[in-house]
Parts: structure tokens; sequence; C-alpha cells
């Protein structure tokens, strides 16, 4: 005990000086009452736990400076972010959020208690799916830079279009993340994705069959540009979030 996240003072929970940019939009939110009152929880939390912030991070499957962003943004900034951090530290998703401690439909007076379980490679790729929506992360020495993005998966890749000049449009060679995932607060279950790598422009041979694909349906939004980037990854890491039930066994 004794190396808890907020050690002396609670230094390693003082909120950025800035935070994460979501499209063309900076968030320089002031500290809310309640950001103040989930980072309480998780400072007490991990006290109990003898957890430092790297420590949770790890668990959590995120940079401890992303963790330090992630309970100073908005609440809808990053929900699975959030339910990570929650399963890593044995709280439900509102418990962590909103302090309750409401009991899940069917429990009778239980309350859920989620647990994160990672994901092999091959699961990542397979709930990724053909495409989706996701979100790509830029650096930026203001902060990371997050942009929405509808992809295609290729191959063991993931492209997406945008526009030449737009916030997307990384140049080749550039370092970025892609995550996607899928969450049900309210149940404390979901998944989540997240490559590592750099990004590459796609030559024409490569993007006719894109341009096919995103004709046929697939949910490239209308009007985007006809930059197409790849991000091409080194790392792939994913996790799957679920409950515990009586047995020990996640659902």
């Amino acid at each position: 005990m004794g190396r808890g996240c907020g050690g002396s003072g609670s230094v390693g929970w003082r909120p950025p000086v800035t935070s994460p940019r979501i499209g063309t939009v900076t968030k320089h939110q002031q500290d809310t009452g309640a950001q103040a009152a989930m980072r309480r929880r998780i400072i007490d939390r991990c006290e109990q736990l003898g957890l430092s912030r790297e420590d949770l991070a790890a668990r959590a499957g995120m940079a401890p400076h992303y963790l330090s962003y992630l309970t100073q943004a908005a609440a809808d900034f990053d929900r699975a972010g959030l339910l990570r951090v929650a399963a890593a530290l044995g709280l439900g998703y509102q418990e962590l959020t909103e302090g309750r401690t409401d009991a899940t439909p069917g429990q009778q007076g239980q309350v859920a208690r989620p647990a994160l379980v990672q994901l092999s490679e091959a699961e990542c790729w397979e709930h990724l799916g053909s495409h989706g929506l996701g979100r790509i992360a830029l650096p930026d020495p203001d902060g990371p830079t997050v942009v929405p993005v509808n992809y295609l998966v290729d191959g063991r890749t993931v492209v997406y279009r945008t526009e030449p000049g737009s916030l997307g449009a990384c140049p080749s060679g550039a370092p970025l993340s892609f995550e996607a995932d899928r969450v049900d607060e309210r149940l404390s279950k979901g998944w989540s994705v997240l490559l590592v790598g750099t990004a590459e422009h796609p030559g024409p041979a490569e993007t006719a069959p894109l341009d096919r694909r995103a004709a046929q349906g697939h949910p490239v939004p209308a009007g985007a540009g006809q930059l197409w980037i790849r991000v091409r990854p080194h790392r792939v890491a994913g996790r799957r979030i679920g409950t515990v039930d009586q047995d020990g066994h996640l659902v």
C-alpha cells in the first residue's frame, strides 16, 4: 500500500494544462465537480488496491499521460477508456463516473463487477470487422488531436478517406494510432481495439479497389475527400470488457 495514484497531495491527478482536441475543436475545459469527484474515487480506490497511476494505466491498457487526459475530458470523449479504467479498479462504470452502485437488471441487488480480458491479434481484427466508425489520434504539443473516421479494414491495415489539408490528412510516415470500440455502459460490457503505427498514402493501384468498396455502400461519408490514408500498425492490442458471474466466469 502507500503507492496510491494520487501520491502525496494527489499530485499525480492534477488536471493537465490542455485537454484532447476532438476534430477541429480544442477543449480547454474547466475542471468540473463531477470530474474532480471521479478522480477522487480513482485515488481512493488506488489507495485501497495499492496501485500507482502507472500501475492503473498499465492495467487499463493506456499510457499514464492519456489516463490523466481521460479523467479531465468530457464524459463522452472515450467511454470505452473509462470502462477499462473502471474494470481495472473492479468498479462498475456508473460507480466510477457517478458514484452510483445501482445493480444491473436481473442481479437482485448485486453490483456487476467488470473485468478485462486481453484479445488476441486475430480477435482484434475479428472485432474490427470489415468497416465501421473509429477515431485516429495524432500527437500534438498541446495534447492529442482526436479525429473521428469511417474506416475500412484492408488486409491487416485500416484505411480511411479525408480531405487534403484536413486534420486527418497526416503525412506519410507520421506516427498515429487508431481505436475502435463498442460499449454498453449500463451493463459494463464492450470491447476496445487499438492500433499503433504509421500513416501511408496508398498509390492509385491500391486506392481503386477502395473507391469501389466505398461506392458499394461502405461507410465513407458523402463529400469525403479523395486522400486515402492507411494505418500500418506495428502494434495491435485489444481488450474485452465483461462482468464476472458468481462462478468467476466473464460473461
